[in-house]
């Protein structure tokens, strides 16, 4: 497990108070873990930038499954890439509509292509790429 270091740092009042309201807004045990979720976000945004950073992630999709061929085609794409999707999971909305989320691993880059290529097919409702580093904390859990 990592060490914790602490640190200070020096905030005017105003954007303290605002801090405060977000961290009680989004239900954070303390500052610090806050903190520490805006420096891992920041983080994993730079990582995105970088194209080649390892990431995980999962892609979100809200499709017409009556929609011709894009069964077919969604599964189509993730056998091109296995070496990028890790495991899927599909549940019925409704009649029409499917949801599927897609878990995925490997270059920022290539993931944000992949879905791209998924999000820009006929008849996806709604498609969201959620990307996370492979490295969030520093530990190792030996996985």
């Amino acid at each position: 497990m990592s060490k914790i270091v602490r640190f200070s740092v020096s905030v005017e009042d105003e954007l303290l108070d605002r801090f405060d309201e977000f961290c009680r807004r989004e239900r954070f045990a303390t500052r610090s873990e806050a903190v520490r979720q805006l420096i891992r976000n920041q983080l994993t945004e730079n990582a995105w930038a970088s194209d080649t950073s390892e990431v995980v992630g999962t892609l979100t999709l809200v499709y017409d499954h009556h929609r011709a061929q894009l069964s077919d085609r969604l599964t189509e794409v993730q056998h091109e890439h296995t070496d990028l999707v890790v495991s899927t999971l599909h549940t019925h909305l409704t009649h029409d509509l499917c949801l599927e989320v897609i878990v995925l691993r490997g270059p920022a880059g290539q993931l944000q292509q992949i879905a791209s290529q998924l999000k820009g097919l006929k008849g996806i409702h709604k498609g969201e790429l959620v990307m996370a580093s492979g490295e969030m904390s520093g530990e190792d859990h030996g996985h």
